[in-house]
């Protein structure tokens, strides 16, 4: 069987990983994952392996095989794992879970080679661009830098006590960093440059985004130039786009009818992928492509029929596999129905060509 060129990977409550046909939303693998619910989805940066990240296990399986069995295992947190992701090489992956802990992996050895303790349950964490920092968030509202040159937490910040750090995302040229929280707040720092790039904060905005919870915030990606956007999801239904030059709001993003539990650009910056709880066992999601220059809705999605039965879908997960347009002839976007959160990760070779329009 020819394999598809844009792949959807879903993670669920359900015990399963599925992988999608991205254009006809034809559902043509299924992976059953019984040890737990799976809580993170992320691709390895040469696009062969997915890493699931359940309870407390993570489990990397081959995305080009018909094989069920997971490819690799590792097995050292003793609670749920938020967070996963990896080293620009793939060397190296981390880690974090609501065991307190925030561990790093060689990906040769298959084992944890570096522990850092949170002291309290970790939602969140990122590697900064120069690869040498992680910065964590957890429940009690620390956030943290570890310093893996000097296998120590370089800087510490509290920008709410006992208010929960929900998300967390740095600007892919790590002048910025965004921490949001459970009250609706995102706190924006500047990053200092030099041989000390993130031990020195510079508190740069406080934007008080939502009334309800800000369970994603996003930092618009590089191919973005010379636009910069700050992307929220939120539980009061709503994602909102801020303007990083001085954090206007530019547009509000409404129509989802639950909590908007993920969201993330395209790579090229040109569209928002949202996602939302499913609202009844019979209901699922729209997966909405947004346009850049108005942030609207796209004028008109198909929808599938065939993936109407993933409503307790989770997390998501898209990648290019080939050079091949995500548009249809028309030159309009089609969504594709899913159900709650989603995440999208691209090959960062050709996939800024995905959603560019022909000129005809």
């Amino acid at each position: 069987m020819t394999q598809p060129s844009v792949i959807l990977a879903t993670a669920s409550y359900d015990h399963t990983i599925r992988f999608w046909e991205a254009k006809s939303g034809r559902c043509y693998r299924t992976i059953q994952y019984p040890d737990s619910q799976v809580n993170r989805l992320e691709i390895t940066p040469d696009k062969r392996q997915l890493a699931a990240a359940g309870n407390p296990h993570i489990r990397l399986f081959d995305v080009n095989s018909s094989t069920t069995q997971p490819a690799r295992s590792f097995d050292s947190h003793t609670n749920n794992v938020m967070a996963v992701g990896f080293q620009c090489d793939g060397k190296w992956m981390y880690s974090g879970s609501e065991d307190g802990t925030v561990k790093i992996w060689d990906m040769r050895a298959r084992e944890c080679q570096r522990e850092y303790e949170s002291r309290a349950a970790v939602n969140t964490v990122v590697l900064h661009p120069n690869q040498t920092e992680l910065i964590s968030g957890d429940q009690n509202g620390n956030i943290r830098v570890w310093d893996l040159t000097a296998n120590s937490c370089s800087c510490e910040l509290v920008p709410e006590v006992d208010t929960a750090v929900r998300s967390l995302t740095v600007m892919w040229d790590g002048s910025l960093v965004v921490a949001a929280n459970n009250h609706g707040t995102c706190y924006v720092w500047r990053l200092l440059r030099g041989n000390q790039t993130m031990t020195n904060f510079e508190p740069l905005h406080k934007l008080q985004a939502h009334d309800g919870y800000i369970l994603k915030c996003l930092l618009s990606p590089e191919f973005c130039e010379p636009h910069r956007y700050l992307a929220t999801a939120s539980s009061d239904h709503t994602v909102k786009i801020w303007n990083v030059d001085g954090f206007t709001l530019e547009k509000t993003l409404v129509g989802h009818q639950r909590w908007v539990w993920d969201c993330v650009f395209s790579v090229d910056g040109a569209y928002l992928i949202t996602a939302m709880n499913d609202i009844s066992s019979e209901a699922y999601l729209g997966l909405l492509l947004i346009q850049q220059q108005d942030f609207g809705l796209c004028q008109t999605a198909k929808t599938s029929k065939s993936i109407k039965d993933i409503t307790k879908q989770l997390f998501v997960v898209l990648f290019m596999m080939e050079l091949s347009p995500l548009l249809p002839e028309s030159g309009i976007v089609c969504g594709v129905h899913l159900a709650c959160a989603i995440e999208v990760v691209y090959g960062c070779f050709h996939c800024h060509f995905i959603f560019k329009r022909n000129k005809s």
